[in-house]
């Protein structure tokens, strides 16, 4: 199986690739954050790229790379929120139609974005088989490609390139952090990092990542509990490979750990992100031995917050 895997020359052809889509993001310090981790760190802020998530970048790589014949049918995918709103403007930037399975509860801010983009919303159940049968009935109907949110190796790829960006921007790192939920950033970042070590920040309500390296096996019967609503998603086989191929080391953080480190870079940084990416933070200030005295990346993967469901 590891030879059907992206490499490092697929995040190269990536790059290229989505070089006149994409933004590429600013590298943020902050002295304070600094001293409270012991560490030097490097916040890329993928909050500031287009769809206000790092998941353009693999959407963006997926659509431009469709053949021009199958190009006009379309895209689909299923997604709670950042990828599908990525794949809807990627595709509206290639001026072709996006169909998107969106399941029960998913943000409203996120779903409003996805419909802005020009996306297809179609409805299912809060589930995993739900959102995959959905998916492959649109598909089956429209003809349009499937181009899944984490286990598509040219979404893999594309995801790389922040990493690719934040290595060429702050120098030798001696580790990345990427938080980890179906894979898809986590896996382009170990491909980019080529050998730099990569931890992979878990929600403890959904570590079935962190689980599935620990026994070995791909464990999948799990019900997400987390305020993480990006990092639900069950990891993929293609990403579960990468990662035992690469050597992720997971690092499982609570959701109360992940708030506070929300709170934190929302004061120290001066940026908005949400939940799921404050993870990246949450795993250095939880876990401060890999990291002491060492230069840091961290990948700070997006910045779609519901603002309206704040309590304040």
């Amino acid at each position: 199986m590891t030879s059907d895997l992206p490499g490092y020359d697929d995040v190269l052809a990536a790059a290229a690739r989505i070089a006149p889509h994409a933004h590429r993001t600013p590298v943020l310090r902050s002295r304070s954050l600094d001293a409270l981790a012991g560490a030097e760190l490097h916040f890329k802020c993928e909050n500031f790229q287009r769809s206000g998530a790092f998941k353009f970048r693999g959407a963006c790589n997926a659509v431009w790379s469709l053949d021009d014949a199958i190009a006009p049918r379309g895209v689909v995918t299923h997604s709670s929120g950042n990828h599908g709103a990525a794949l809807a403007l990627a595709a509206r930037s290639r001026g072709i139609p996006a169909h998107v399975v969106v399941p029960e509860g998913a943000v409203r801010s996120k779903l409003a974005a996805i419909e802005a983009y020009g996306a297809v919303l179609h409805r299912c159940a809060p589930t995993i088989a739900a959102r995959e049968a959905a998916a492959a009935r649109v598909q089956e109907e429209t003809g349009a490609t499937l181009v899944h949110p984490y286990t598509d190796p040219r979404v893999i790829a594309g995801q790389g390139t922040a990493a690719l960006e934040l290595l060429a921007e702050a120098g030798p790192l001696d580790a990345l952090l990427a938080p980890l939920g179906g894979g898809g950033l986590a896996c382009g970042t170990l491909l980019a990092a080529r050998g730099t070590p990569v931890f992979g920040a878990e929600p403890a309500g959904a570590a079935e990542t962190f689980e599935s390296l620990r026994q070995h096996r791909h464990v999948t019967d799990f019900t997400p509990d987390t305020v993480c609503d990006g990092l639900r998603g069950t990891v993929g086989a293609i990403n579960l490979a990468i990662m035992r191929r690469d050597r992720l080391q997971a690092l499982v953080v609570t959701d109360a750990e992940t708030v506070a480190a929300m709170r934190l870079a929302w004061e120290r940084l001066k940026i908005i992100i949400e939940p799921s990416c404050a993870t990246v933070l949450a795993a250095v200030l939880r876990y401060p031995e890999p990291f002491a005295g060492r230069r840091i990346g961290l990948i700070l993967s997006g910045g779609n917050v519901d603002l309206a469901a704040l309590p304040w």
